[in-house]
């Protein structure tokens, strides 16, 4: 469902406000997190990554760096992080289980390559695996910091540590589960089933 003009206008507005009054006020907790990360370990604070945004337009998204400047170990299966991975730094494994790292997506916000709900953006080999039909629903609209699938998924790290295969796991059950997910929300999404997302984000954040 394509929502009309002024719902829209009313959504990325709330962006912006939300997006500007967050990264002002969090300013104190993000500068903190910055130095953790660099004195932790080498490397820049921030991570940023190609993902798809909307309508198939590539964008590198802004994350507080968690793993350490090193070669995946062997046979560690391609842009996913499962369990334990020994990259993950000490202050990485915190802002990972907080989900603190993601904070700087506020600035995609500001950009406009992001909302605060919407589909969670995917790397390009992933996305190239949707069938055509969904890839044109769920990139028709701003990808977000959190979504129903984020709330259904929040324990996906551990979930691919305890799959056989991570990999396997993730392409044959998590994405496609994502997939549907993203397109309910796309064909159902309001200004209040936004909020409502963002509240249960928050319970789970401070729970």
């Amino acid at each position: 469902m394509t929502q009309p003009l002024g719902a829209r206008a009313a959504k990325r507005a709330l962006d912006v406000v939300a997006a500007a009054v967050g990264l002002l006020l969090l300013a104190p907790l993000l500068v903190g997190i910055a130095l953790w990360v660099r004195l932790d370990s080498p490397g820049p604070a921030l991570f940023r990554q190609a993902r798809v945004g909307r309508h198939g337009r590539v964008f590198r998204i802004h994350k507080f760096r968690t793993m350490r400047e090193a070669p995946p170990p062997r046979g560690a299966p391609a842009g996913i992080t499962v369990g334990a991975d020994p990259r993950i730094t000490r202050a990485g494994a915190f802002l990972r289980r907080s989900k603190l790292d993601e904070l700087p997506q506020l600035i995609d916000v500001l950009l406009g390559d992001m909302s605060l709900v919407g589909p969670r953006p995917e790397l390009p080999r992933w996305v190239a695996t949707y069938p055509d039909a969904l890839r044109a629903k769920v990139l028709s609209v701003r990808p977000g910091i959190t979504d129903p699938a984020s709330l259904q998924f929040s324990d996906e790290s551990e979930q691919l540590a305890r799959a056989a295969d991570p990999e396997r796991e993730y392409a044959d059950v998590v994405l496609p589960a994502k997939l549907r997910l993203a397109v309910d929300y796309v064909d159902h999404a309001t200004l209040v089933t936004d909020l409502h997302v963002l509240g249960r984000t928050l319970r789970l954040l401070f729970r």
